[in-house]
């Protein structure tokens, strides 16, 4: 059959005609997932918005690296993401360089101020944590931002803001989704009236197809541009000092104090992020990192490392023995993190301890045929949780990957005027509770829930980046996606894409902390029998939909290999759950 033939309706692409209504199946198989897994050849990305997504591409058109990439969509998903994201707020960062064998973890997590005690916090506001000032910790985002481009990137400072400068000078078209959000975290936000001015500005909500210009968040940003001549890591070292020391710092400052906060210029100016070695832990014949103890990346680790002695690949993906198997786990995870995750400087518990093989081992025998109780939460408490995040991830062919989730949304604290960023308002996931490891002090981290992770196989040369917004739900979604590419081999769209559960047995994250003992939640599209048998075991069932929002978004940008035997190849995944997008050439 020549090639005109082949292409006429109703030709049999197995070789031959096939007569109209033939039950013969067409050569082609349905879509395997929604979107495909991208694939690229010079580099993929993956980001919290499809904006963002494209300029960090454009990025890497233009010669940058993954890093170089990730440092600009980080900046820029600081404009256009406001309802997930702040240029004062917090930046965790994992950057795998080229020909390192290292992953390398940016806290990107500022410390509350040395004036703070718990007694005096609880006597100012009456034995509570109150949003705005109050729960104002150092902004380490900026911080992070720069620390990363001066030891691993290649670009000038100037060149990686210029994005962020544009869309906050000239504004960007709200799609329905940040309209929505911006209406929702009004509730919040319409209580400060700088804040107001900027998100509201016509006195309303916006709406889908508005644009939101951010005139003074333009002007800092250009200040901070301003400061890159001469030496490159030079210009990174005057914007940073300009932002922590300088004329920012005291505007800053200024205004937080006058709102309450407990943030002084020297608290500031002695913040810095370290860059260490990132702890992992071993699955499957990967070693998968994430950021440690001032966040809750050990909860991925931990779980990883108890379902690595478990025989999950015995059971088919999303059967009631598989989902049991992964809630138990992570509920031991989440139980290590009530009883011993804080700032490693004011740490009882080492993580070199917590990640231990024969402790590992012990947390997973206590896992049982039905629902436990591991000490996570005895009894149900009120509340209601936040989901506030984004990420991004970049991979190029030169093998450096970045993943790193910017954090901290709009309704938190009041957006200083004159600069068009806030305080990061993190203190509000410390504890109130003396005895607690995450107690807020003077000098201390909060615990934060952003955890972005690298996954790298040396035998097979694969390094893959993965991460998702969320509040506790960001690691249990890591982690499903990451079991269903490993132990059920389904490609990384798939695997995002596939319907996953979520534990709340444990205190949430941000005050109140609230728990729901046993309680699982299963999105829509798992079996009906396969909710009665986790019933069945214990498990109190709490219906999602099909594709819930609060499910989290996980996207994935890095290297896989995609048959066996095959070599790896850049490729990129982003959940349709929110408006992640990926992309990659």
């Amino acid at each position: 059959m020549d090639a005109e033939t082949a292409l006429r309706p109703g030709a049999d692409r197995t070789g031959g005609m096939r007569n109209a209504g033939s039950p013969t199946p067409a050569m082609f198989p349905p879509p395997e997932s929604l979107r495909p897994t991208l694939v690229g050849r010079d580099f993929v990305v993956s980001a919290g918005h499809p904006i963002v997504a494209q300029v960090m591409a454009e990025v890497m058109a233009r010669g940058g690296t993954a890093v170089d990439a990730g440092v600009a969509g980080g900046l820029l998903s600081n404009v256009v993401q406001v309802d997930m994201c702040n240029l004062g707020g917090v930046a965790p960062t994992l950057i795998r360089p080229a020909g390192d064998t290292e992953t390398w973890v940016i806290d990107g997590v500022g410390p509350w101020g040395r004036e703070v005690t718990l007694d005096a916090f609880l006597a100012r506001h009456e034995g509570t944590m109150p949003l705005g000032s109050p729960a104002g910790v150092v902004p380490a985002a900026f911080d992070a931002w720069c620390t990363a481009l001066a030891r691993f990137g290649t670009w000038r400072l100037a060149d990686v803001l210029a994005p962020a400068i544009d869309y906050a000078r000239n504004g960007f078209p709200l799609d329905r989704g940040t309209a929505t959000a911006l209406e929702l975290l009004g509730n919040g936000f319409s209580a400060y009236e700088s804040s107001r001015a900027v998100y509201w500005p016509a006195g309303r909500p916006p709406r889908p197809g508005e644009v939101l210009r951010q005139s003074d968040l333009a002007r800092t940003l250009a200040r901070l541009a301003a400061c890159d001549t001469g030496d490159r890591e030079a210009g990174i070292a005057r914007a940073r000092t300009l932002f922590y020391e300088g004329e920012i710092a005291e505007e800053l400052i200024a205004f937080h104090r006058a709102t309450g906060g407990w943030l002084t210029r020297d608290d500031l100016a002695a913040y810095e992020s370290p860059v260490q070695r990132a702890p992992r832990v071993a699955f499957r014949g990967w070693e998968v990192a994430t950021p440690g103890t001032v966040g809750q990346g050990p909860v991925l680790l931990q779980a990883l490392g108890i379902l690595e002695g478990l025989p999950l690949e015995r059971h088919a993906r999303g059967s009631a023995d598989h989902l049991h198997l992964v809630a138990e786990a992570l509920k031991q995870g989440f139980a290590e993190r009530e009883r011993a995750y804080a700032d490693p400087a004011f740490a009882a518990t080492t993580l070199e301890a917590l990640l231990a093989p024969g402790h590992l081992a012990a947390l997973r025998d206590a896992i049982l045929p039905e629902a436990a109780l591991p000490g996570a939460a005895e009894a149900p408490a009120p509340g209601q949780g936040r989901f506030d995040t984004t990420y991004v991830a970049a991979a190029d062919a030169a093998g450096n990957v970045f993943s790193s989730m910017p954090s901290d949304t709009i309704d938190g604290a009041p957006i200083v005027p004159g600069l068009g960023f806030f305080v990061s308002p993190r203190g509000v996931q410390s504890r109130l509770d003396p005895d607690h490891p995450a107690c807020l002090g003077p000098g201390k981290r909060p615990r934060l829930t952003p955890a972005p992770a690298i996954a790298t196989n040396a035998a097979t040369g694969e390094a893959l980046a993965l991460g998702c917004p969320g509040g506790d739900v960001i690691v249990q979604s890591m982690l499903q996606s990451f079991v269903d590419m490993v132990c059920f081999g389904m490609t990384p769209q798939q695997a995002v894409e596939a319907p996953r559960v979520a534990t709340f047995s444990h205190p949430g994250s941000f005050h109140p902390h609230p728990a729901f003992p046993k309680r699982v939640a299963v999105e829509g599209r798992i079996a009906p029998d396969v909710r009665e048998a986790l019933a069945e075991r214990g498990h109190v069932i709490h219906d999602w939909p099909d594709w819930e929002f609060d499910a989290g978004a996980v996207s994935i940008a890095g290297t896989r290999v995609m048959h066996a035997g095959g070599a790896p190849v850049l490729v990129a995944a982003a959940d349709p759950r929110r408006i992640a997008y990926a992309a990659g050439r």
